[in-house]
């Protein structure tokens, strides 16, 4: 019986899924759980961003140890992490167990994002092997969309009130929601068949060709079953990349451009965005519900890009999106950095006794006085109703308090987010896939993705220590300045790889 490869790169990719239901979701959770449990700035960051430091470690090590015992059963192993993490992390006792359910869902996502790419491609055919790879891209797209689907639906019921949703429990339901998914990617995970390239690495041929015939049928996979062997025999021959070779004189220009842009994909705030997203919508004075919604809009702006990304990537060229995309990045985050520039905060009288939650009398003193500073006037709430109250409504304090056009911030997030969905996002890792010789294409790609990962974690950890101390205006400025720098060493030093065979690309930018 013949296998679609179409539905199984759909089932193996549900772990990219994961990965962007898991990244949106927290922003959400981190509303109400960062308050109950009275996490200050440095432990906030931590739980946000402790699934990111541990899926450096699992990045590093998937792809090695999926070659000793093969790509189902890591894959096996990532379903169960994911689910496990969920149910832990909704029934959390305490921060440390939060952050310790949230590292083990990143050592899930860390090797799916490595694995799932590695088996799509070895059951693709080379005609569809693009197209199929894309569909990890877009599950996470689609996860980031679920989640902040998820999170707005769940926020309007327990507002509403007269629910099953409480503030105690209302971030545990966001949690546990990723268990569903999880759990249904484990068991389709059954149904899919080991890697034929991994059955022929490991001697296994007639188990190789079997799995071959059901993908393919009898004349293609007798084709690929002859590439595959062929491919084999040439990697037995060639002697391995070795890590100190990365950064010969040879390889060094390739090296240099694939960390560029790993470093400059996170660098300019993507993950900051995502994964505080409600919080910084938030600052905008637009309220909690409103925020909420705002996040639905955010991730479904993704979706739409990553869409278009993939229709104009072999048509246009890698350079032009990326020269674009990180031009309006820049263009994008310094409006937001602008627009939280021209904020001021003033509560008066009528706005502090609307205020619920709060003992209004201890907010007397700044009754008509004028901030002109987001920093200032956290720093003089938090003094005067202490930081648990404060980040328990901050919400409702900012959106009395705050005088500025949301309208220019929110279009200034949703233009990142566009401008990032069709370059930096998706090109990225097409450029990593066609810019190292095969032989030490592994060891590269590994190696930026590890150091993107850590990027990632220290942007993640470091937001809301910027956000309380140097303000939203310093922090999205810091953001654009990098995207600025960023775009000019790209206009110098990016080349172009569309359309040209991975022989021609080694001749032309590995040096002899």
């Amino acid at each position: 019986m013949k296998t679609n490869p179409f539905f199984l790169a759909f089932i193996v990719s549900l772990g990219g899924f994961l990965f962007g239901f898991d990244a949106g979701i927290i922003s959400g959770v981190m509303t109400y759980a960062g308050p109950q449990f009275g996490l200050d700035d440095q432990q906030l960051g931590w739980v946000v961003s402790s699934p990111s430091f541990a899926a450096m470690f699992a990045m590093l090590l998937a792809g090695r140890v999926s070659d000793l015992v093969g790509r189902k059963p890591i894959l096996l192993i990532i379903a169960f992490f994911y689910a496990v993490s969920a149910i832990l992390s909704a029934y959390a006792s305490s921060y440390e167990m939060l952050y310790l359910a949230r590292m083990l869902g990143g050592l899930a996502f860390g090797a799916a994002l490595i694995i799932a790419p590695t088996y799509i491609s070895e059951i693709s055919t080379a005609e569809r092997r693009g197209k199929l790879v894309s569909i990890q891209q877009l599950n996470i797209v689609l996860g980031f969309f679920a989640a902040f689907l998820c999170n707005d639906t769940l926020n309007r019921i327990y507002t509403a009130g007269d629910s099953f949703l409480t503030e105690e429990t209302i971030w545990r339901w966001m949690l546990g929601v990723e268990a569903l998914p999880a759990v249904f990617y484990l068991l389709f995970l059954f149904f899919v068949p080991k890697s034929p390239r991994w059955l022929f690495s490991k001697s296994r041929v007639e188990e190789g060709q079997e799995v071959l015939q059901q993908l393919h049928g009898h004349e293609i996979a007798q084709a690929e079953s002859a590439a595959i062997q062929e491919s084999i025999e040439a990697e037995i021959e060639r002697e391995k990349g070795a890590i100190s070779e990365l950064f010969s004189p040879a390889l060094r220009f390739i090296m240099l451009i694939g960390l560029l842009i790993g470093i400059l994909q996170q660098s300019t705030g993507i993950n900051a965005i995502y994964f505080y997203a409600t919080g910084i919508f938030e600052q905008t004075g637009i309220g909690t519900n409103a925020a909420f919604t705002s996040g639905v809009l955010l991730s479904f702006t993704t979706v739409v890009f990553t869409i278009v990304a993939m229709f104009l990537i072999d048509k246009v060229g890698r350079r032009p999106l990326m020269l674009v995309g990180v031009g309006g990045i820049a263009v994008s985050l310094l409006m937001c950095a602008y627009g939280f520039n021209q904020a001021t905060y003033q509560l008066t009288a009528e706005d502090i006794a609307a205020l619920e939650g709060v003992d209004t009398s201890t907010l007397d003193g700044v009754a008509g006085v004028v901030f002109e500073s987001d920093v200032a006037f956290k720093s003089k709430m938090k003094e005067l109703l202490g930081d648990q109250i404060y980040a328990k409504n901050e919400g409702s304090i900012l959106e009395n308090a705050i005088e500025m056009n949301a309208s220019l911030v929110l279009a200034g997030i949703l233009g990142f987010i566009a401008c990032f969905a069709f370059s930096l996002g998706p090109v990225m890792w097409v450029m990593l896939s066609e810019l190292y010789p095969n032989r030490i294409r592994g060891l590269a790609i590994g190696t930026v993705g590890f150091v993107n990962s850590l990027t990632s974690f220290c942007v993640q950890f470091a937001f809301p220590w910027e956000l309380s101390n140097l303000g939203n205006a310093m922090s999205f400025f810091i953001f654009g300045l990098i995207a600025v720098v960023g775009f000019f060493l790209l206009i110098r030093f990016l080349p172009e790889t569309k359309g040209k065979t991975l022989e021609e690309l080694e001749s032309e930018l590995v040096r002899h």
